[in-house]
């Protein structure tokens, strides 16, 4: 049957022998894509009176949502957190290399740096599409300096700052612009913090919490303000107790209003959570889920010192602490990994720990109308993965920009 070329002229290419993840679940039907966005082919066949011109056979590959990591600060000696001459080359390769991980779109985050830094680098971060350039960014995820000395882990303490007088004023002096910005982490016990997550969440900017001492009615107050988020759960906050549980306590709260949903992001490498954890906040709270790499510049490369911001950090295998000391700073470890251990870790369906690297990060940013999910009129951005949730190929647009067999990627 020949194409109705009457809608586009550009062509429709079908991915078949593949099952797909749609509505939760794996689904063994065929995938169809026109100009960058997923097709109906109902609409085609019976509207359009359309077929492909490109047959793809996907081998019965698993096809998902592209992975959309909130919080990376950086990977391959790429250090989001410092202002150099050549910032725009180094965030350029970050987004090419992450593509063999199965991320298509990322958030660009800086730790908690004096304010010349953001000054000279927040200008230099655009929110762009994903391509065969790399992934696509989304905004910057500012995590600190508004944070709890107490719960700096291995941010600087020397750039740690509170709200004064004019408390929202005295961040955007800080920052300098918002105009890239997509997220910023605050410690919500700090006063005059509720003004400033209003401010921001006006703004369309979503608000976490982390790095914080903050009892529970605390964090709750921040929830009720506008926060959506919490930072790396577990890490750089106070434990659960039973009598006051913290910002944990947040997964399982009956004062979250109406119509809205905490995300929570976790760092699934076997180091910064006991798998215990990982299976307790899943099992409580498993729409909620973000996984994030909280990557560093090491990610990628060999054993040794790497910088993280101000600091100096120690790869040692898997873990990364501030040199000298046993303070974790970050991870090494990329998104297809951190997969593939929630899934291990938790024993959930291989659905949900997919959806926890797509179709939660996109519902946290409201981007889920054309990310993090395959149906139809949404961005192409999908992987192709085997049964054991290696990266066999990654496609943004429907273009494939990296494939596991190209020698050298």
């Amino acid at each position: 049957m020949p194409s109705n070329k009457s809608v586009s002229d550009a062509p429709i290419v079908q991915f078949t022998n593949c099952r797909i993840l749609r509505s939760h679940r794996l689904q063994r039907e065929d995938l169809w894509v026109r100009e960058g966005k997923i097709l109906n082919p109902e609409k085609l066949f019976f509207d359009e009176k359309g077929s492909a011109d490109i047959q793809l056979d996907c081998k019965d590959s698993i096809i998902a949502p592209g992975f959309i990591d909130v919080q990376i600060n950086g990977g391959f000696g790429v250090d989001f957190s410092l202002a150099t001459d050549d910032f725009k080359s180094g965030i350029d390769l970050v987004s090419q290399k992450i593509l063999s991980h199965g991320v298509t779109s990322f958030c660009p985050t800086l730790v908690t740096s004096p304010p010349s830094v953001y000054h000279q680098v927040l200008p230099q971060i655009s929110i762009r599409n994903g391509g065969a350039h790399g992934a696509g960014i989304l905004g910057a995820h500012l995590e600190g300096p508004f944070i709890s000395k107490e719960k700096k882990g291995a941010h600087p303490e020397h750039c740690l700052r509170t709200f004064e007088a004019g408390a929202f004023q005295d961040l955007l002096a800080t920052y300098g612009s918002l105009d890239c910005v997509r997220i910023v982490t605050l410690a919500p016990e700090m006063k005059r913090s509720s003004e400033v997550i209003r401010e921001l969440t006006k703004r369309g900017i979503c608000v976490s919490l982390g790095h914080s001492v903050a009892n529970l009615s605390q964090a709750e107050e921040a929830v009720q303000h506008g926060a959506t988020f919490i930072t790396h759960l577990f890490n750089a906050m106070l434990p659960f107790h039973h009598r006051d549980p913290g910002i944990v306590g947040l997964l399982t709260s009956d004062k979250i209003p109406a119509g809205r949903r905490v995300f929570y992001g976790m760092i699934s490498d076997g180091i910064h959570t006991n798998p215990a954890a990982l299976r307790i906040a899943h099992r409580a709270h498993p729409k909620g889920l973000v996984l994030v790499t909280d990557a560093i510049a090491g990610m990628g490369l060999a054993p040794g010192r790497h910088t993280l911001g101000q600091q100096v950090v120690e790869i040692d295998g898997l873990n990364t602490y501030i040199a000298g000391t046993k303070t974790l700073s970050g991870s090494v470890a990329t998104m297809d990994t951190c997969v593939r251990h929630f899934q291990e870790a938790t024993g959930c369906s291989v659905e949900t720990a997919l959806e926890a690297a797509s179709l939660h990060p996109a519902q946290l940013l409201g981007i889920e109308h054309k990310k993090g999910t395959l149906n139809y009129d949404s961005d192409a951005d999908f992987l192709m993965l085997n049964d054991g949730l290696y990266v066999q190929a990654t496609y943004i647009a429907g273009e494939e920009v990296w494939r596991q067999d190209e020698l050298g990627m």
